[in-house]
């Protein structure tokens, strides 16, 4: 059923490092014709550090670990791929479908491959007003029993950040700053809350990574936040502002379940010219980057 491509089901046999990369950002992150380019720039981005890149995709009913160009351009330029949590996986692939994976399809198929490192943007978590909605993103709970370590940008800032941190809490999934003692906050580099641990080098991930299989505890994921430079990052200010906009403009919409998250984002998008994509695209390569330099570490060990 699960249709690992050549290149990435050798590298998993020779014990080559490999990084799974999601779809979403490929079908419904990004416009056209910059999408692709965005979705080979982050393959070869993961080559460039020495790993073979696992782009995750259903494609007419079939789950792919690992994508051929010609199926990374079906994805990014066919009309109707649908967007698929690991919740849809069954029914995609009884009725044939073509789909988008999101961090849970992408995290679940890439663990069922043996892939055990993970580059996305920002997770999905709490949204805000959890006591009204109950919305809560399916990756938590998937990744609260898929043992894979996920590099990432912390969680969408659109979200309940303290909320979903302590959710993580009490599914029990280890959340690690890269380099920091602030969680990060997707487009901003601090989200303004701390994490109780710091890992400085894909060495030190890949120790962790080790602990948890000697332990053998359950088998939860392992989170990397790496913060987007400062640099690099959206205006504090106006990323506050716009998204005081966006929430209005949720609401007033009557936007709900899973449309939410796409319809904040292009709302940020649109009013901010565009400066929290340059953000967002800042945050995944340095992920994928990063991911790729921890996946040759785990690799080595």
């Amino acid at each position: 059923m699960l249709m690992v491509s050549e290149e990435v089901r050798e590298a998993l046999t020779a014990g080559r490092p490999v990084v799974a990369l999601e779809s979403t950002i490929i079908a419904h992150g990004l416009p056209r014709p910059r999408n692709l380019q965005v979705a080979l720039e982050l393959e070869d981005a993961v080559r460039q550090e020495g790993a073979v890149p696992a782009t995750v995709a259903v494609l007419d009913g079939r789950p792919h670990v690992g994508l051929g160009k010609e199926q990374v351009e079906r994805v990014a330029n066919e009309d109707g791929i649908r967007k698929l949590g690991h919740r849809d996986l069954p029914l995609a692939v009884a009725t044939g479908a073509s789909g988008a994976t999101t961090v849970s399809a992408t995290a679940l198929l890439a663990a069922q491959a043996g892939i055990r490192v993970f580059a996305t943007g920002g997770l999905g978590g709490v949204h805000r007003e959890w006591t009204v909605t109950q919305d809560e993103s399916a990756d938590l709970g998937l990744l609260a029993r898929t043992r894979i370590t996920v590099v990432c940008a912390g969680v969408k800032s659109i979200l309940d950040v303290p909320a979903t941190l302590q959710r993580l809490e009490t599914l029990g999934v280890a959340v690690a700053g890269y380099g920091t003692a602030r969680f990060p906050g997707f487009y901003l580099s601090d989200s303004g809350h701390p994490v109780d641990w710091t890992l400085e080098s894909p060495d030190e991930v890949a120790a962790v990574m080790r602990a948890q299989d000697t332990l053998d505890g359950p088998g939860s994921a392992l989170i990397v936040a790496n913060p987007v430079p400062e640099d690099r990052q959206l205006d504090p200010a106006l990323h506050a502002r716009v998204l005081a906009d966006a929430l209005h403009a949720c609401e007033e919409a009557g936007v709900s379940g899973q449309a939410v998250t796409p319809f904040l984002l292009d709302h940020l998008v649109r009013h901010t010219d565009g400066a929290s994509l340059e953000a967002n695209l800042a945050a995944v390569r340095g992920n994928v980057r990063l991911a790729g330099r921890i996946a040759a570490a785990w690799a080595q060990a």
